[in-house]
């Protein structure tokens, strides 16, 4: 067996790039709470998840964190702009509004790495994403002092 047909092999047993849009976008409705169900069997049993402010491991874990933020949120909402894909990974760009409990929705803005190992399965999950910076810019009083305040101590 030739090294390109096992790249073949790698990249056909892992789902679409058009298949995690259509999965990944279900996942997030306008009207009421969001339910990740469909796309659990996508992830590998040691999956590693990670974005601003956690670190996950294993999809016991993974599944209770997606449970509780259903729990928190009273509607949430992807939109996905752009991906790209480049071997076993896939990169996207998106918008999550989401609104919880009496706050007005907010929108967040970033991106999502998955990683996929050989059996097609996510073996690693990075989100990146300003979650303070884009929910105070919602807030007139404290978006000018957040702004300033990573101005001046971030760059």
């Amino acid at each position: 067996m030739y090294i390109s047909d096992i790249e073949e092999i790698r990249e056909s047993s892992r789902p679409s790039i058009e298949e995690i849009r259509t999965q990944w976008s279900r996942t997030y409705s306008r009207e009421g709470k969001p339910d990740w169900s469909h796309i659990f069997p996508y992830y590998h049993e040691d999956i590693v998840f990670q974005d601003s402010i956690q670190r996950i491991e294993g999809k016991e874990d993974f599944v209770a964190m997606c449970r509780r933020l259903t729990k928190r949120c009273r509607s949430l909402h992807m939109e996905i702009h752009e991906m790209t894909e480049e071997g076993n990974t896939i990169m996207m760009d998106w918008t999550m509004t989401m609104s919880f409990r009496m706050f007005p929705s907010s929108p967040i803005y970033g991106a999502t790495k998955l990683l996929f190992n050989e059996e097609g399965q996510i073996i690693h999950q990075r989100d990146y994403y300003d979650l303070w910076g884009d929910i105070y810019d919602g807030i007139p009083f404290y978006k000018p002092f957040y702004r300033w305040y990573m101005r001046k101590f971030f760059g």
